[in-house]
C-alpha cells in the first residue's frame, strides 16, 4: 500500500463523514441562528431556550436524512472492503 493511497482512503473518510455530519450540524447551526437573532431581538437572554427546539430540529433533520446518511456510509464502506479483497 503506498502513501498515494492511503491519502486517497483518508480523504474519502474525510468527504464521507462530511456527507453524513453535514446536513444535521447544517440545521442545528440554522436553528441556533434563528433563536439567537429572536433572542438579541426580544431582549430575551435565557439560556436553556435554544436547546429545545433544536434538540427537536436536530432529530427530526436525522430522521429525514438517515437514508442519505447510511448510504453514504453503507458506500464508503464498500468501497473499503473491495480495496481490502483487493490486497490493497
Amino acid at each position: 500500500m503506498t502513501g498515494a493511497m492511503i491519502l486517497d482512503i483518508g480523504r474519502d473518510g474525510i468527504v464521507t463523514f462530511l456527507k453524513a455530519g453535514a446536513p444535521v450540524m447544517l440545521v442545528a447551526l440554522a436553528i441556533g441562528l434563528a433563536i439567537s437573532v429572536l433572542q438579541a431581538l426580544t431582549q430575551v437572554q435565557e439560556q436553556t431556550l435554544v436547546f429545545v427546539p433544536k434538540i427537536i430540529a436536530v432529530f427530526a433533520s436525522m430522521m429525514l436524512f438517515l437514508p442519505f446518511m447510511g448510504d453514504a456510509l453503507a458506500s464508503y464502506m464498500v468501497r473499503i472492503a473491495a480495496r481490502i479483497a483487493s490486497g490493497g
